[in-house]
């Protein structure tokens, strides 16, 4: 889904004819009503735009897995790219546009505090797909691999990782704040590092379109479920949060075919 920050934020769902754009669903205005989703068992890899019957990573077929750009290893672990010294993982002319250059390590408030990685581009629609409450920008880097270096040390004292059932209903672990956490995890960086580092203190708050949150979650696939039919009580992260405490991730499901609309 697309997200614009807002408050609360406001998502579209883009909705393809195998790799063209077809039509946005305004998802704000299905909140609160029961909602169909129908998958007819066709999926497309999002690469290439051939059917295929099994999917690797976010809508891919095995061949575009292993060789696209958008499944490189430096996407997870951004400590692993080289693209600023010339040297391409997968493909030269996109790592250059989208790993050298700048990029934030941040702080943000998921499930608990954890720290990450993304283009400065990215922000705040990064924050928002994972479901942050809050965030906070702790450094600024020219290129990708830099400020993977620097999530690895961070990581030595805090996670990287979402528990993302916590996430959907809204359970929080820590107890620092992030203005805390930020000026704890910046005590502990080598100071080669410390050119890189954001004065900036700023807090950014996200409020996402919910109703009611889950009790406890349950994941629904539309390959074991092609046809939902529910109310829609929120929206967060990238995830669709029905009134019986189950959730779908539609980015999981990028490449399926589906249809979506109101029930009568």
């Amino acid at each position: 889904m697309k997200s614009v920050l807002d408050a609360p934020v406001k998502y579209l769902l883009p909705l393809y004819d195998v790799l063209d754009p077809a039509v946005e669903v305004d998802m704000n205005s299905l909140l609160g009503k029961r909602i169909r989703i129908e998958h007819n068992g066709d999926i497309n890899c999002v690469v290439s735009g051939k059917k295929i019957k099994k999917v690797f990573g976010e809508g891919m077929s095995y061949e575009a897995f292993v060789t696209s750009p958008l499944a490189t290893e430096s996407i997870i672990r951004p400590e692993l790219s080289r693209i600023h010294e010339g040297i391409a993982l997968r493909d030269k002319e996109w790592e250059e546009a989208h790993h050298n250059q700048p990029h934030y390590v941040y702080l943000s408030l998921t499930s608990g505090i954890k720290v990450g990685v993304t283009r400065v581009t990215n922000i705040p629609s990064r924050w928002i797909d994972q479901g942050a409450v809050e965030a906070i920008l702790l450094a600024e880097t020219p290129y990708r691999q830099l400020a993977g270096l620097m999530e690895v040390e961070l990581k030595e004292h805090i996670s990287d990782r979402t528990n993302w059932r916590n996430m959907l209903k809204g359970v929080f672990t820590n107890e620092h704040d992030l203005l805390e956490t930020k000026e704890m995890l910046l005590e502990e960086l080598p100071e080669a590092y410390y050119d890189f580092i954001v004065d900036d203190d700023t807090i950014t708050s996200i409020d996402y379109p919910v109703l009611q949150y889950p009790e406890k979650v349950s994941s629904l696939k539309l390959e074991k479920e092609p046809i939902i039919e529910k109310e829609l009580v929120g929206i967060k992260g990238q995830y669709l949060l029905f009134g019986d405490n189950t959730v779908i991730n539609l980015r999981s499901h990028a490449g399926f075919h589906i249809q979506i609309g109101l029930v009568e």
